[in-house]
């Protein structure tokens, strides 16, 4: 019953023209998202001695990090490029601790950090830079990929390629085989809703007394005041994290049955969200009293999807492993965070495990590695697994574990002239434990 699909067949035409047009660079490895998992792996793989070019839709790099303004990292105890992260983050102050894997971060920090450090690796990297095609061999593999920017249609070519971009856009292009949602059922979408991230100010003690770093309780308590000034949020569990002073970041809606592939749907469900995120803020002040002056900030640059494509790889992580806790011997990271389902339907539970109780459990390298064309790598939440299992992999400490495995990867594969699925999966995991153990 779940969503499948393939990539659009005109691909390879718009490849073979540009490729006769505008040839921009040759690299060991292409990045194609900039977020959690394509940041690690470009990073990794030119620790590792490739030669890396970094491509990114928006105008910075971290993805839902930034210009999604998600403010929170879950599960990020895998160590690696985690570590190191947090270092940076805590020496410019930018982070409070939530748990022993969880934090909450500065996002205009996170922006410095992220780029810094591709700085530091000497990668190329392209911002405000869309890839709209996939060139590929006749043998079927992927060889580059098209971009469309400012600087018009541009061909880039590399042994390797890595998709990063959350939703598998490069894998469909490529038409690889994906998943997407549970169900269909009535609705024609069958995926977890999207929320818009926001910025409010308000009196620090106000933001201080129902921060939900403290109590998850507290969540229930801003319902109420909400409802108290006459607003109902489409997300009955609402979030607020104080970042200190005036300031507080905030996730206060759903948009459900949006397909994750579809802009005109996305671009509407933008608009509704950020439309209730500025009513709610304005509902807020009217009251008064400890919401004396509340405002909203800012919104995100793009909506949080947190459904994509799941592209089919060489291996797959599904719920039979998640409820089993399996272990795998070629391992890159281990999930420990819960299946978390948000609800479908407006009239359902904000969120929940849908029934499914899981154990940590391992995600294979084969995942990685897509199983429909060669020289193309799968990391972050695009990666190849089931709806449930993908309900617990998806967030960002993971997604920096993987990316961080598929920039090894990748840079392993390229220079020993072989795709990445016939790299030994034990030189990978053995060389990853050395890098995560020098970043503890």
């Amino acid at each position: 019953s779940q969503l499948t699909g393939q990539g659009q067949a005109w691909g390879q035409s718009v490849a073979e023209q540009t490729a006769t047009e505008n040839l921009s660079g040759t690299f060991d490895v292409i990045v194609c998202g900039g977020g959690p998992a394509g940041v690690s792996a470009a990073i990794t793989a030119a620790r590792a001695g490739a030669r890396v070019h970094l491509i990114e839709a928006h105008g910075c790099l971290g993805g839902v990090w930034t210009s999604g303004m998600l403010s929170y990292v879950i599960d990020s105890k895998n160590n690696g490029f985690n570590d190191e992260l947090i270092r940076r983050l805590d020496k410019l102050g930018a982070r409070q601790a939530s748990g022993l894997s969880n934090y909450v971060y500065d996002v205009e920090s996170m922006k410095f950090v992220l780029e810094s450090l591709v700085t530091e690796s000497a990668i190329s990297t392209q911002i405000h830079t869309r890839v709209v095609d996939v060139e590929k061999s006749a043998a079927g593999r992927v060889t580059g990929v098209v971009t469309e920017s400012k600087s018009g249609r541009q061909l880039w070519r590399a042994a390797i390629v890595i998709d990063t971009t959350g939703d598998g856009d490069v894998a469909a292009l490529a038409n690889c085989d994906f998943e997407i949602g549970q169900d269909a059922g009535e609705t024609g979408c069958p995926c977890q809703p999207m929320s818009l991230m926001g910025v409010i100010t308000a009196p620090p003690e106000t933001l201080a007394e129902f921060n939900t770093l403290v109590s998850q309780e507290n969540k229930d308590r801003l319902l109420a005041e909400l409802k108290r000034a006459g607003v109902t949020p489409s997300y009955t569990k609402p979030t607020l994290w104080h970042l200190g002073g005036a300031v507080a970041s905030v996730m206060l809606n759903h948009e459900y049955a949006v397909r994750p592939d579809n802009a005109a749907e996305i671009t509407q469900a933008t608009f509704r969200a950020r439309a209730e995120l500025f009513q709610m803020a304005r509902a807020l002040k009217q009251l008064g009293g400890r919401w004396t002056g509340t405002a909203l900030v800012t919104t995100a640059e793009q909506i949080g999807i947190r459904d994509g494509r799941r592209v089919k790889g060489r291996d797959i992580v599904g719920v039979e492993d998640v409820v089993a806790g399996r272990e795998r011997s070629d391992a890159i990271c281990t999930s420990t965070f819960c299946v978390d389902v948000h609800g479908l339907t407006k009239d359902g539970p904000a969120y929940g495990n849908a029934g499914v109780r899981g154990k940590p459990f391992d995600i294979p390298l084969g995942a990685l590695v897509a199983s429909d064309v060669d020289g193309l790598m799968i990391a972050g939440r695009c990666l190849s697994g089931d709806f449930f299992a993908h309900a617990s992999y998806r967030v960002t400490g993971n997604a920096i574990a993987t990316g961080e495995a598929a920039g090894l990867t990748a840079a392993m594969a390229a220079s020993d002239q072989v795709l990445p699925h016939e790299v030994p999966a034990l030189d990978v995991t053995s060389r990853l434990a050395v890098i995560r153990n020098e970043n503890r």
